[in-house]
């Protein structure tokens, strides 16, 4: 299966890359079998992801998926974001070849991860 125009566009051009200072959730995920790393920084007020920030080391899906599930987030409010799914998020970029489904999880663990950090 051969990576979608959108998900290229993501990898080629990501969205919401970098750190977020004024973060008050942070989480960092890794995938030990394939050593794709995603670190996610989110800014949180009223119940609501008000800013998200990514970097990721690993594989153009992997950079593809982090970019458009910080994206995706902003606006959320916590329980919408909690939800998200790996499948939302690999169906969201035209579909992941089965062996690169691991970087939608990375993407959606990080952002649960960020959520239980927040206090």
């Amino acid at each position: 299966m051969p990576y979608s125009s959108k998900l290229l566009d993501y990898f080629e051009n990501p969205r919401c890359a970098g750190e977020l200072a004024d973060a008050n959730a942070i989480a960092e995920v890794a995938n030990p079998v394939c050593g794709d790393v995603m670190k996610l920084w989110l800014k949180v007020a009223a119940n609501r992801i008000i800013d998200a920030r990514f970097k990721t080391q690993g594989c153009s899906a992997a950079i593809a998926t982090s970019s458009y599930a910080t994206e995706m987030i902003i606006g959320m409010d916590l329980n919408q974001a909690r939800a998200i799914t790996r499948e939302q998020i690999a169906e969201a970029l035209g579909g992941l070849p089965q062996s690169k489904m691991h970087c939608s999880v990375l993407a959606s663990d990080a952002i649960r991860a960020a959520l239980r950090d927040f206090k």
